[in-house]
């Protein structure tokens, strides 16, 4: 048998990577944190030590909870109420990312979140597509292109999907690739928002929703049975309807088997789902089951701050404890590309002519 060689943290850096889960509110720079805050008169932060208060981002997200994990975008969305925050967040997270080899990322946010400062939904959105531009421009400069995407998400707990989904719809051939929910599962099932797929199927128009992240089977097939749901937020948890025997044989249920026959993208997060309680470590991640077993898995980031990574990181964590190869991070890669809202054309100049390319100059 052939042991092929763990790729360098080098070469994992050097690799293009596709993100298509991460939250434009999860992902500030601490030090960026602290100085919105200063400029605009929020005194709500534990620190205004950008080092000091990374660390307790982390920490705070480490509870093992999703409810106390969302606690702290409380600090974040406090600084992104007026266009000038947004662009500088969006500038930077296209920026940021770019830097750390994503050549294509969608980021999600929630318009009705930033609204405090007096913006209006339609404010937001034109706001944070400036800042991606940019971000993409001064990225191309540095010789770091990056093709960037918005997805506008709506909050489970609220009423304003509709809303939200008209938003992402007038706005599709503007920078916007598709619709989200959000938010705790637990009692906010997505068929409450049901009014609001239904819109995005007769526009023709992608969306993924956030299920199997800290509820069960039931939330993913709603989201796909009930909802139409292109991709699936997390859905960490369908490897419930898979079943391993003893001698190592595996066997689907009736949902996993549909996920896995449709190729329905799975968005999976595997620190922020380590600090959630979603899964107990990075080599028992479910993910690396569900790469063996073929389903349309990839990786990505969530919540760059609360969890102090990038995809660099998700993706040595997964190569150090997971035993991954460069040839199975190429896989995710692809699969993320031929799963992002991004017209296929696009999605193919993308795969042959950056990441097919990429890859294999590395060796895979």
């Amino acid at each position: 048998m052939t042991t092929v060689a763990a790729p360098s943290a080098e070469v994992v850096r050097r690799a293009p990577k596709a993100l298509l889960h991460d939250h434009l509110d999860g992902g500030l720079r601490p030090a960026t944190v602290v100085e919105l805050a200063a400029a605009s008169g929020y005194d709500g932060l534990p620190t205004t030590d950008p080092v000091s208060l990374g660390t307790w981002f982390r920490d705070a997200a480490d509870s093992g909870s999703l409810e106390r994990y969302l606690e702290t975008f409380s600090h974040t969305v406090a600084v992104m109420q007026t266009e000038e925050q947004l662009r500088r967040v969006a500038r930077e997270c296209a920026l940021d990312l770019a830097a750390d080899g994503v050549v294509y990322a969608e980021s999600r946010f929630a318009p009705e979140l930033h609204i405090e400062g007096g913006l209006s939904l339609e404010q937001v959105v034109q706001a944070v597509l400036a800042g991606f531009r940019e971000g993409e421009q001064q990225a191309a400069a540095a010789g770091t292109p990056i093709r960037m995407r918005a997805l506008l998400t709506a909050m489970r707990h609220a009423a304003r999907s509709r809303e939200i989904a008209e938003l992402a719809v007038a706005h599709r051939d503007h920078g916007v690739g598709g619709f989200d929910i959000a938010g705790a599962e637990a009692g906010f099932p997505p068929t409450r928002h049901l009014d609001a797929f239904e819109y995005l199927r007769r526009e023709n128009a992608h969306f993924t929703i956030h299920a199997g992240e800290a509820f069960g089977l039931p939330s993913i097939w709603e989201a796909i049975q009930w909802c139409g749901a292109d991709r699936l937020g997390h859905g960490v948890r369908i490897v419930d309807d898979v079943t391993v025997a003893e001698d190592g044989t595996v066997s689907l249920g009736r949902l996993a088997a549909y996920v896995r026959d449709r190729r329905i993208p799975l968005e999976m997060c595997p620190t922020s789902n380590l600090q959630t309680g979603a899964a107990e470590s990075i080599a028992a991640h479910p993910i690396s089951l569900l790469k063996r077993l073929r389903f349309r898995v990839t990786v990505n980031t969530d919540n760059r701050l609360m969890s102090g990574t990038s995809m660099s990181r998700e993706m040595q964590l997964l190569v150090d404890e997971a035993g991954w190869t460069l040839e199975d991070l190429r896989w995710v890669t692809i699969n993320a590309m031929k799963s992002a809202f991004l017209p296929f054309d696009e999605r193919l100049e993308l795969i042959e002519h950056v990441v097919k390319p990429g890859y294999a100059a590395l060796g895979a």
